[in-house]
């Protein structure tokens, strides 16, 4: 039988029942997209036990001059006045009461070995490990390492010691989801989410780690956590955030997994890292290097000097090769080489493709141990006015006495750099010049002839000693 509608009685229009559509469409995408975001409760729960508190103590030095300041007054201070009434390199001896600070690290196996980063221990007179069910064990620090900002810690207790799982960080992409357990600003056993942002980022601080970028919020007290994926396993060990307030702003760095694994693993049963070394200096390829190379787009690592003694010197590589692969796997960055080369056990061979005056080269290189560490020097400078000549700079014949500290067989010193195509390119006065447009230059006729010779279509190359590094430049005359 058919419903009849009595007078009075409420119809619907269309438009009324086509709202109604809609927003049940919508509410119904609403919750599916809600269903679909990762819920990390289990997680949390399952891995927490295996994350831990890291609290340290470090005692003022009696021999350095003490501080015209109170630890509370430093504290309110600017970083700047903090470093320099009160940090490790200050003419003062810092607070006059222990200094304090925390951060966070894992437990990775049953006999109670801790991972963490090495600026979290640096320095520390003791250490403290407190677990999530509040027990507290003293950490002995058993080894750093602080080219990667990692320490090993380790504790002991009568009670069974909670261990994290394991991940592979090789198989990684952006755009996955992952999470954080620690401590930031002493907010215990705090959790963060994100994705994976990039993947094999350089710092300048550390070129031996191909870091995990995220936006997984990390803010101090988070150093040496865990960074987890969907699974439960750790990835990676953050370390360090991008910043210009002090806190948090979307960019965060995590040590992979493997790398990490590789140095605890080191510094466990050596007691040290060893590292593969080629004994060269590298810089990027950019665009007009790359046109001035003759390769069709920027890729590869310049070698802009080989070290003496070095396994790249008895190899044969020379300066102005450009690395193109490292035992097969393409070098799209000159930030590429640096990891490579130092997962590489010593004494191991190792296939290098180079370009080399325009043509392809396989050089056969057998890896050495990195050896201790040395500064970088940056010189910068302002154009001295005018210069003579068409490059826009002065230069004169290299003195003997200079040449022999530097080692080389000569060159030319630039005495004068004015508004011209030099200046633009990064010259400045006291560099040494030793080659132009891939032609070496030993002498101050060399160097004209060189310069006579110059195209005016294209860029060119130039090889400069600032500061006892070589470093390539590229000038357009």
């Amino acid at each position: 039988m058919t419903r009849q509608f009595q007078p009075g009685q409420r119809t619907w229009q269309p438009s009324v029942l086509l709202f109604l559509v809609i927003s049940l469409l919508t509410l119904t995408a609403q919750s599916a997209a809600a269903r679909s975001l990762p819920d990390f409760t289990g997680l949390v729960e399952e891995n927490s036990a295996a994350v831990v508190n890291i609290s340290t103590v470090s005692e003022p030095d009696p021999q350095r001059q003490r501080s015209p300041f109170s630890d509370r007054e430093l504290e309110q201070m600017p970083d700047f006045f903090q470093r320099f009434f009160g940090g490790p390199q200050s003419p003062y001896g810092g607070p006059s009461q222990p200094r304090r600070s925390m951060g966070s690290g894992f437990i990775v196996s049953e006999d109670g070995y801790v991972l963490t980063n090495n600026h979290v221990v640096e320095g520390a007179d003791k250490v403290m490990v407190r677990l999530n069910d509040r027990r507290e064990l003293q950490a002995e620090v058993i080894g750093t390492d602080p080219r990667s900002d990692m320490a090993v810690l380790k504790i002991e207790d009568e009670e069974p010691l909670p261990v994290v799982k394991i991940g592979d960080s090789s198989g990684l992409k952006p755009g996955q989801w992952v999470f954080a357990i620690g401590s930031p600003f002493g907010f215990d056993y705090t959790v963060t989410s994100g994705i994976i942002s990039a993947l094999g980022r350089a710092l300048p601080s550390e070129n031996y780690v191909p870091f995990i970028q995220t936006d997984v919020a990390i803010n101090p007290g988070n150093s040496g956590g865990p960074l987890f994926n969907m699974d439960g396993e750790v990835i990676g060990i953050n370390s360090q955030i991008y910043t210009r307030s002090g806190g948090f702003m979307g960019v965060s760095f995590a040590i992979p997994i493997d790398d990490a694994m590789n140095v605890f693993r080191q510094i466990r049963d050596e007691g040290s890292v060893a590292r593969g070394w080629l004994g060269v200096l590298i810089q990027e390829v950019n665009r007009d290097l790359a046109e001035s190379f003759g390769l069709s787009r920027p890729r590869g690592a310049l070698i802009a000097e080989v070290m003496p003694d070095s396994p790249a010197q008895q190899a044969g590589l020379e300066a102005g090769d450009i690395v193109l692969s490292y035992e097969g796997e393409a070098i799209e960055r000159s930030s590429d080489l640096p990891p490579m080369v130092g997962r590489t056990p010593i004494g191991d061979d190792a296939e290098l493709t180079i370009l080399r005056q325009g043509e392809r080269q396989t050089i056969d290189v057998e890896i050495g141990r990195l050896p201790a560490e040395e500064g970088d020097d940056d010189t910068r400078g302002e154009p001295s006015g005018s210069a003579g000549g068409p490059l826009g700079m002065q230069v004169e014949p290299l003195p003997d006495q200079l040449a022999s500290r530097l080692d080389i067989p000569g060159g030319v010193l630039v005495t004068g750099v004015g508004r011209g195509p030099a200046f633009q390119a990064g010259i400045r006065r006291n560099d040494v010049i030793t080659e132009l447009n891939r032609q070496p230059v030993t002498s101050l006729e060399e160097f004209r002839d060189v310069v006579d010779d110059l195209p005016d279509d294209r860029a060119v190359s130039v090889r400069i000693i600032r500061e006892g590094r070589a470093t390539y430049l590229v000038m357009r005359p």
